[in-house]
């Protein structure tokens, strides 16, 4: 499964964050709501539209952006 398929970006939608492709639903809810320890069918009972290939979506959408994250060392006080 390839995010793109499900993941879009568009200045008019939210402000231009990440969204579900067709729907008003952000990656960033989504991920914060599996980081608040919703379950996949938490989600998608409470969210109908989405299907659980949009949930993995996100996921892999922020996984990509986390590899693609440079890391730098702390400075200590």
């Amino acid at each position: 499964m390839d995010w793109r398929d499900h993941i879009a970006v568009d200045p008019r939608i939210l402000v231009g964050k990440p969204i579900v492709k067709g729907m008003r639903i952000s990656v960033e809810l989504v991920i914060d709501l599996l980081a608040a320890g919703w379950t996949h069918e938490q989600i998608l009972d409470s969210y109908p539209g989405l299907k659980v290939d949009d949930v993995r979506a996100c996921l892999a959408y922020a996984s990509e952006l986390l590899h693609g994250e440079k890391v730098f060392p702390l400075q200590l006080a």
